[in-house]
């Protein structure tokens, strides 16, 4: 995640998990393994968090302009 950027969807599919079991595992026992990793982590989930309306907003448009045409 810290090199490519995935998102939690894109990592849970490559470990073939769910996006809840790669969130709790980043979220919740990550910070009891390695707390300076945890760190680096959480910028990367807020930093997702603060654009997904952006992406959401593509995909809708992407979707009708389909549709339209």
């Amino acid at each position: 995640m810290i090199d490519t950027g995935d998102t939690l969807r894109e990592i849970a599919k490559v470990f073939k998990v769910s996006k809840s079991t790669v969130h709790k595992d980043l979220k919740d026992r990550l910070k009891k393994i390695d707390d300076e990793l945890y760190v680096k982590i959480q910028k990367i989930l807020k930093y997702h968090i603060d654009i997904r309306h952006i992406k959401g907003g593509e995909s809708t448009k992407k979707k009708y302009l389909k549709m339209a045409s």
